[in-house]
This record gives structure tokens, sequence and C-alpha cells, in this order.
């Protein structure tokens, strides 16, 4: 059976679906954040300009109750639960330092904290967003073949065992067997393969991969709800319900911080109040250790390398998310890489001219021959070959009667003799086309997906980083990850690995007890990043799902870029042990002087002001560009 290539409507099943996206000004907890800064910012300019306290007073009032209401009520909700939580020692902080006249103080703290919630918020809707988008690709009806003819169902409704006629350009309503017809299918959103896969009664598809120019009858060999797809959003949610130990940790501290914080600032005004001491005395004594206690500088000791981190990288064209996922890439011990889009460009290209002797023909005349039998096809392996046609500069002559037949490959009338070029059966690792003049092979062609020239460098890094060699998990066949895996110096090939395995190898790599770094770009490597310590995902062709997924992207689609936030991250880290031991010194001796002698309220906010200062400044240090370097950033 072949077919005509003609201009031809889109199915509806076909079509994408619009991406739909959570704007950051749709969510309440930025839009308060967004005003609890302007407030704080445009109160400051008025403060530091000398202007009277009513012109910026009710500025920084409104500072408070912008970024301070909502932490305020869920701080109240968990006392109800016998619970007691950092932010609302922070509005508690604040309001104390208002109480005494640091009015600013608390304002900055308010504005730090509703920042801080409203980017988790909005990491939150996006992985929402990227779940939902992935859900789009499987088609919504699907046409089932009954006894009486054809009926369009829902494909939610459809059982085991009923048979699909999917046509050419539909998307596959379900996971199946294909039971009669053959086609070509693009399935990279499931397995990573850069190139349509031939598909004959007997073989898989999966639901929401697209068919090519053949019709297909599939049965339905597994649930709706039990899909690949379904499977893939599943994993995805899961994974990113999963709190890190680190996080845990964290929680416990701040529980016990908070709570100690509060018991000892009533302590430290209810017991000398209970001896005799003066009221106004020991009200000054409590907020000015409320101050000193504050952690604020613990904040900025934190944030700024971390931010400074994130904003180098985004200079070099690498995205990272936020500061949790910068301070992760750095905690990494192990990577794994995909191949198809990541190692690879993704893109077949052709490697190799081969004309058969007694052809008459040279490398140069067999390639414009099959260019120009393929020039009216869209085919991947087609655009390639008409691409290295072009790249030397050859004549593609007009090509008539043209015919695709799926699975088979192409035919067409050029300069009175017809030309066909097709898929040849072979061992090799590259997919090999055989071409054809009146029925008589003369010669053949080799196609590779290209592999990215900085491939070798970045995987050779990464193990200097890591102290061992990256795994390579990939969907594609086992001659093709043998190729790439051989070219990049890596031996830990794992192949032909559905999205699930890919997260069943990287959970087996983290109950070995490593940190995984996950590095893909597809719909099915979106499990995988989720489940992996970090995930870094491939801009450029990346899908949507693995970019809403990933911990950080890499824009610019330079390998070479992922072992540099490596560094980048782990100087970050450094940086934030090296201010928490600054910022840890200066609380505690501001809080002993206060508790054993008696601090001055002014010494006490500049020491802590002071140490705020100087922590930010420290880590301020990563904005250079020279952080970015190998060694360019020697810690002291």
């Amino acid at each position: 059976m072949s077919t005509t290539l003609a201009p031809a409507p889109v199915p509806a099943s076909a079509r994408p679906a619009p991406r739909r996206r959570t704007r950051l000004l749709a969510l309440p907890e930025a839009r308060w954040a967004l005003a609890a800064l302007a407030a704080f910012l445009l109160g400051l300019a008025l403060d530091l300009a000398g202007a009277p306290a009513w012109a910026y007073g009710p500025l920084y009032a409104l500072a408070y109750a912008a970024g301070g209401w909502e932490p305020a009520l869920e701080g109240l909700r968990a006392l109800k639960e016998k619970t007691l939580d950092v932010d609302l020692l922070m509005i508690v902080a604040a309001l104390g330092a208002a109480a005494i006249g640091q009015v600013l103080d608390g304002a900055l703290l308010i504005v730090i904290f509703a920042t801080s919630g409203a980017l988790e918020a909005l990491a939150t809707a996006r992985t929402a967003d990227s779940v939902r988008g992935l859900l789009d690709l499987a088609p919504t009806t699907a046409t089932r073949l009954t006894a009486d003819g054809e009926e369009t169902v829902p494909t939610a409704d459809l059982a085991v065992g009923d048979v699909l006629l999917v046509r050419p350009g539909e998307r596959i309503g379900a996971d199946g067997t294909v039971v009669h017809g053959t086609s070509e299918a693009d399935q990279a959103t499931i397995t990573g393969e850069s190139l349509p896969v031939v598909k004959n009664p007997g073989d898989e598809v999966f639901t929401g991969t697209l068919n090519g120019t053949g019709a297909l009858r599939v049965r339905v060999g597994r649930d709706p709800a039990d899909s690949v797809i379904a499977r893939i959003v599943t994993l995805v949610e899961e994974a990113s319900r999963t709190k890190a130990p680190t996080q845990l940790f964290i929680e416990k501290i701040e529980q016990r911080y908070a709570v100690g914080v509060v018991v000892a600032t009533l302590a430290v005004f209810g017991v000398p109040l209970a001896f005799g001491a003066d009221l106004a005395d020991a009200l000054l004594r409590a907020m000015t250790f409320m101050i000193v206690a504050s952690p604020c500088a613990v904040v900025l000791a934190t944030m700024p390398p971390l931010l400074s981190a994130i904003a180098n990288a985004g200079r070099h064209g690498v995205l990272v998310k936020s500061a949790v996922a910068m301070e992760r890439l750095g905690e990494i011990d192990t990577t794994a890489l995909d191949k198809t889009g990541t190692l690879t460009e993704g893109a077949p290209e052709v490697t190799a001219v081969r004309p058969l002797p007694g052809s008459g023909l040279d490398e140069d005349a067999l390639l414009a021959l099959a260019a120009a039998a393929e020039h009216p096809s869209e085919h991947p392996l087609a655009r390639a070959i008409v691409a290295a046609a072009r790249a030397r500069d050859l004549p593609i002559a007009a090509a008539e009667d043209f015919t695709a037949a799926p699975g088979r490959g192409v035919t067409a009338t050029v300069d009175g003799r017809v030309v066909g070029v097709g898929r040849a059966d072979t061992d090799s690792d590259a997919t090999v086309v055989q071409v054809t003049r009146d029925g008589t092979p003369v010669g053949t062609l080799a196609l590779t997906d290209r592999l990215r020239p900085d491939a070798a460098a970045a995987t050779a890094a990464l193990t200097a980083l890591s102290g061992a060699a990256p795994a390579l998990l990939t969907g594609d066949n086992a001659r093709a990850a043998a190729r790439v895996a051989a070219a990049t110096g890596i031996t830990d090939v794992r192949a032909e690995l559905l999205p699930e395995d890919k997260v069943n190898a990287v959970r087996d790599l983290e109950r070995a007890g490593r940190k995984v770094l996950f590095v893909g770009d597809g719909v099915n490597d979106a499990p995988a990043l989720a489940a992996a310590h970090a995930g870094v995902a491939m801009g450029r062709a990346g899908s949507d799902l693995a970019l809403e997924t990933a911990d950080a992207v890499v824009v610019r689609d330079e390998l070479t870029a992922v072992p540099a936030v490596v560094r980048l991250s782990r100087t970050a880290r450094r940086l934030v042990l090296q201010n928490l031991v600054i910022a840890g010194t200066f609380i505690t001796v501001l809080v002993l002087w206060d508790l054993l002698g008696h601090l001055p309220l002014p010494l006490g906010v500049a020491g802590h002001e002071g140490s705020t200062v100087l922590v930010g400044l420290n880590g301020l240090r990563l904005l250079r560009e020279s952080a970015w370097r190998p060694g360019g950033t020697r810690e002291t």
C-alpha cells in the first residue's frame, strides 16, 4: 500500500492542546509579596531621604500587613494544632522590632519571607501545569471498531481487548498491540528515540504517540488509567510530594528554634520583672534579645550565595529554579545521562555515502539522487538527506510521481528513472537506507544521531567532579547507545528503557547511597528528573514537562554548562557554611552579652545589622565572572 503526499487537515487528536501555564501574578502569594516589596522600597527611600515619619511610616505598615497577614494566619492555625513555626516567629520578631522603634528591621524580615513564600507557590503551580500539559498529549477520543463499523468514543471508556482504528497523523489513543497495518510511530515522548519507529503487526504502541502515514488497527492492551503516560504522571506527582531528608531535618530545627526563642524571650522579660526590675527596662532587654536572636543574618547567610550563584548561572545560559535546587546540585556524587537530545542533538545526519561498484555513481551523485527522491517528504531521514546534499552544494533534481510506503520508504521518478529510498536491514548501529534506480540497488546512506561536540568534555568533567563516570540511561536501542557511550567514555550503559525503568535505575543508585544528578530532555525523562536528587533539562528541544520538572534548565544546550553549574553550586554551599559560622558567632556573642551583661540597644542593632551586611557581601562574591570558571573563586 502506498499513499501520495498531499496536504491534509490535522486531526483533532493530533493537535497539541494549548499550554496552560500559571502566570506569576495569578498567584495571590505573589501579589501580596509584590505589594509588600513595593511599599517597603518606597518607605525605605523616603526614610533614607530624611522624610518625616508620617510619610514613610504608613508605607512600612502596609509592608507589614501585605507580607505578614498570611504567615501570621498560618502561624495561628499552627498554634491551634499545638505547633510553632518559624514564620510566626518572624512575625513576632518583626512586631517586636517595631515596638521598640526598629520598624525597618521588621519590614525587611516580612519582605524576605513573603518573597520566599511566593516563589514556593509558583514552583508548586508550575509543576501542576506541567503535569496537566502531559495529560494533554493523550487524545480525548478514539475510533473503536465494532461489528457494525466504527464509533468515536472517549478514550477513558476504552477497555482491554477493544480494537482501534488509528488513521495517518492521529495520536494513538491507548497502549496496545498492532493487529493490522504498517506505519511509523513518533514515540520520542515515551522512549526518547530520535527517529520514528516502524510498527508492524505484533509491535507495541503507546498512548499519545503520533502515527505516521499508514493506517493501523490496534488492540488495547492496558486500561487507560494504567497507560505509560498515566504512569509518568503518577511518578512525577509522587516524586514531587516526597520531602528530602534535608528538608525534614530543617523543619525539625525550625520548630525547636522557634519554641526556644519564644521561651527565652519570655524568660528574659519575665524573670527580671519577677525580681523587681523596672517594666520598661525588662521590656527593652527582652526586645533587644528578640532583635539579636532574630535569624535575619542566618536567612541572609544562606540566600545571597545561592541567589548570586543562580544569577551567575543565568548569565551563562543555565536557569536554576530555586535556591534549594542550587544547593542540591552541589550535593550530587553520581550522574546519569539520557542519550537522545542530551548527549546527542536529537536529529539524524548523514555520516556515510557508499555507492555500489558498477553503479556508475560517485558519492555526490548518489547523495544527489537520494535527495531528489526524498525532497517532497517530511520524514526526519528525508530532511537529513536533503540537508546533506545542500551542505555539499549539490543540485537537487525535480521529482515526479512521489509516493511514500509506511515502513518501507519512498519512490519517485527523477530524470525519467524510478528512484527508491528505503531502510535496509542491517546490524549497524546507524540507520542505513538503500538507494535503488529502476529497481537495482546503487548504494547506501548511513545516518546517525549527531553527538554534541562538547559531550566528551562534559562527561569527563562530570567524572572528575563525582569521582565516577556517568551512567547512560536511554530508551534507544543497545547498538546506538553503545556507539554514544564509546565516544564519551561511558561504561555503564542501560538501553531500551521505558520511563519507569529510568526511574528504577535512578532509585537503585540512590539506594546504594548515591545522590544522583539526572540530565535529560524528553517527556520520558521527566519521572527520572523528578526522582533524582537533582535534575537538569536541556532547554532548546526539551519537552515542557522535562523543563518544569527539572531543577535547572540549560537554555543554550551547552552540555559543559552542567559540570560548571555543579561546581558553582559547591562553591555556593561552602560560602553558605562560612556565612552560617559568621552569623552564628554574632548571634551567640550578642545574645550572651544581652543575657549576661547590659547590651545597649543601638549596639545590639549595629551588631545584628553588621553581621547581616557582612554575610550578604560575602555571598555576593559569586556574582563575579570568575566564579563560573573552574577554580575561579577561592574561599577564605
